[in-house]
């Protein structure tokens, strides 16, 4: 170990050497210009490197596609017409001057299609304005001293293969939105849009909402007892009723179990030990993170990404600063070899007993690009406790489950047993069996550096001690009623996992497409649930209706590969988006013949007068959902929001609003500020029968969705969704 660490020590001797031998060795003496793509990056990357290289951010990209138009010429081999994107032309005038200035230019961008797209732009920019100025493209996977220094001693050359797939990409995606969205403007509402990888998303979500509105809960029951042996208490569940698995239907078939039962004897008639053995799980990819983060930490995957991003870019610990974990867009848990031997240095010296003998592997997916490595932390000796005091709370939860994900995956199994004792109750020429278990754990394992991630594997419960033959006391029946839980709605975490599944879309998108739906308002938040609106189901219903190829899962997925085949050079661009667009080209202008307007199928003539001009208000789809809107239009602009209930404390409406800043709605009364009654639960169109104040609708993980009384001194409560 000590001659390894020495020759570490002397290679990054070698590095420093070369960094400032590259530095001093360029042109009159001249600055290295390095750009990179986040300014969070800036900081970070300049104290690595030293006063001979100035690092710049170029914001992303600074040349694009125009908006204003398709800008795409599908008569000559659908070449793009690229502009400098509105607002970025100062940017990118001073990067060019800054160039200008410089010995030489090494280009740092995200080391994904996006970022080698704008390191491809940004090369040519700078040429136009300098043929001569060596410009080199470098590339690291996390933003520590070393990585950043062998990058700058190892440039390459811009990776033309990627480059065609993002611009197949850009292609690919501007020639759908800017086909279909027209379509929709003229034929649904203006301003919609249909975007490629969204509109397959949103059918997922639409599908699985008509799931969860068809569904109708059948009631069941459960029985459990409460047993004593000695000085042991237990809860048993009926596993068994005369051989098979019971199907207690409703409350009066339980009831009839129990008399039967509850005077007879209960007598352990097997006890059974099993063990198992529980496997850390692979390092985080991106969509195991956005997962994760979305069911332990109840993060977006917006939130997930944009944390994920500030702890890669860097953050300040004590004088120094660093990036705290790797690249967050990927699909490969692979490791380094370097990363290898620090978690297993780190965990030889703090839990030897938990170092497997050899590193623990683990198969790559066969769809995997595997460009980068699995999210890991870049030292495994920053442990969360150690950096705590330099997090913010959130960076501090994220940061955690990456590094506990990563540094338990390099350690030995856990071990559990679990013990069931079945007990048996017989009335003669009937059987039941009542089952009891326990599990505990026999090693930890990797589970010793697990907090923020432990899970019920992990959880100790009560292991029975009850023997073959024992005699149980039985002390109370506990029947209870259920009823069976539909389909769940997407959550961000679960259509993550779907798309993931399907191959649709990439790392880089997961939480983009969850976005754009939300943005548009195609798709709201309820509960931590993807709900589709009215407009966003309206969308799916012309979609699937008239374009099913493109909104669908398998279709959208091999698109996906293609992409992968421009990029593995085995695909001209050309040619794959040439064998797209002549049949969705076809398929579009047959459709813009044949189908109807949509256009105010869904707007009603109300009998509610406007108050500013007497006649009658409308209601009206806008882009945020239903709302009010004079008939008088547009000489009378009177337009409010839907009322939902009558107030309970005056004679007002109850209307949606929404909180500043973070616009968090609640429902409150027209009334206000006079009146200053709020809701944080929306109304339904039902009044309590008890009391006559309208009800809400609630959300709980064991009950689901349900409706209760806004009056808090009415009981009346709607345990099931739709029971009245």
């Amino acid at each position: 170990m000590a001659t390894e660490a020495k020759v570490k020590k002397e290679s990054k001797k070698e590095v420093k050497k070369e960094v400032k031998k590259k530095a001093k060795g360029s042109a009159e003496d001249k600055q290295i210009l390095v750009i990179v793509e986040s300014p969070g990056k800036v900081k970070t990357i300049e104290k690595y490197l030293g006063s001979s290289y100035n690092v710049k951010a170029s914001m992303g990209h600074l040349i694009d596609l125009p908006k204003s138009r398709t800008a795409v010429d599908v008569e000559n081999n659908f070449e793009p017409e690229y502009i400098t994107v509105r607002g970025r032309a100062k940017i990118l005038k001073e990067l060019q001057a800054d160039a200008k200035k410089s010995g030489k230019v090494l280009l740092a961008c995200d080391n994904d299609r996006e970022g080698e797209a704008i390191a491809w732009h940004l090369r040519k920019a700078f040429i136009s304005k300098k043929a001569d100025l060596p410009v080199e493209r470098i590339s690291f996977n996390e933003i520590t001293p070393q990585a950043i220094k062998e990058a700058v001693v190892n440039p390459r050359n811009i990776d033309e293969a990627k480059v065609s797939a993002q611009k197949a990409r850009r292609v690919l995606d501007r020639l759908v939105g800017y086909n279909l969205s027209p379509l929709l403007w003229k034929k649904v509402k203006n301003g919609l849009s249909a975007g490629r990888v969204q509109s397959v998303a949103l059918r997922l979500i639409c599908e699985r909402e008509k799931e969860v509105e068809s569904f109708i809960p059948d009631e069941y029951w459960s029985l459990e007892a409460d047993i004593k042996s000695g000085k042991s208490s237990y809860t048993a569940q009926l596993v068994s009723w005369n051989g098979s698995k019971p199907e207690l239907k409703n409350e009066a078939e339980v009831k009839a179990i129990i008399e039967k039962i509850k005077d007879k004897e209960f007598v352990v008639s097997d006890v059974r030990e099993t063990d198992k053995t529980i496997r850390p799980k692979a390092p985080f990819t991106t969509s195991q993170l956005q997962q994760t983060a979305a069911n332990r930490l109840g993060f977006t995957s917006r939130k997930t990404m944009q944390v994920a991003q500030q702890l890669y870019e860097g953050v300040s610990i004590g004088s120094s600063r660093v990036g705290l974990i790797t690249y967050m867009r990927t699909d490969s848990v692979r490791i380094s070899q370097t990363a290898l031997e620090d978690v297993r240095a780190w965990l030889g010296k703090n839990h030897p007993s938990e170092l497997p003998e050899k590193p623990n592997e683990y198969i790559v997916n066969k769809n995997s690009q595997d460009a980068h490595e699995a999210i890991r932390p870049t030292y495994s000796e920053y442990t969360p406790e150690s950096v705590k005091e330099s997090l913010s709370k959130d960076q501090f939860r994220l940061y955690s489950i990456i590094w506990e994900r990563f540094v338990s995956s390099q350690m030995i199994n856990a071990k559990s047993r679990t013990i069931s004792a079945d007990i048996k109750v017989a009335t003669g020429d009937e059987e039941g069996i009542f089952r009891v278990s326990g599990t505990k754990l026999l090693e930890k394992g990797f589970y010793k550096v697990i907090k923020v991630l432990s899970s019920k594997e992990e959880g100790i419960s009560t292991c029975p001690t009850l023997k073959t033959g024992d005699n149980v006391k039985v002390e109370k029946f506990q029947p209870e009623q259920h009823f069976t839980q539909g389909p769940a709605r997407y959550s961000d975490a679960s259509i993550v996992r779907t798309l993931e599944e399907k191959g649709i879309g990439r790392p880089s998108t997961y939480a983009s497409i969850i976005s754009v739906l939300l943005d548009r308002y195609y798709v709201t938040r309820s509960n931590k649930q993807l709900v589709p609106t009215v407009l966003g189901k309206l969308i799916y219903d012309v979609l699937v209706e008239h374009f099913p190829l493109y909104v669908d899962a398998d279709f959208t997925a091999s698109m996906e590969t293609k992409l992968d085949e421009v990029e593995e050079n085995k695909v001209s661009w050309p040619d794959m988006i040439k064998d797209f667009w002549e049949p969705f080209k076809t398929t579009v202008d047959d459709v813009s013949k044949k189908i109807e307007s949509y256009k105010g199928t869904l707007d009603e003539v109300t009998d509610i007068p406007c108050e500013k001009c007497g006649k009658l208000l409308h209601k009206k789809l806008g882009r945020f959902g239903f709302f009010l809107a004079c008939s008088g239009f547009p000489e009378c602009r009177n337009a409010k929001s839907i009322p939902l209930a009558k107030c309970p404390k005056c004679t007002g409406d109850i209307v949606a609003r929404k909180t500043k800043g973070r616009g968090k709605e609640f429902y409150g009364c027209t009334n206000f500020p006079e009146c200053d009654f709020i809701s944080h639960y929306k109304p339904t169109n039902m009044n309590c029968p008890k009391c006559g104040f309208f009800m809400v609708e609630k959300y709980d993980k064991k009950n689901g969705s349900h409706k209760v009384c806004i009056n808090t001194e009415c009981d009346y409560l709607h345990a099931v969704e739709g029971e009245e």
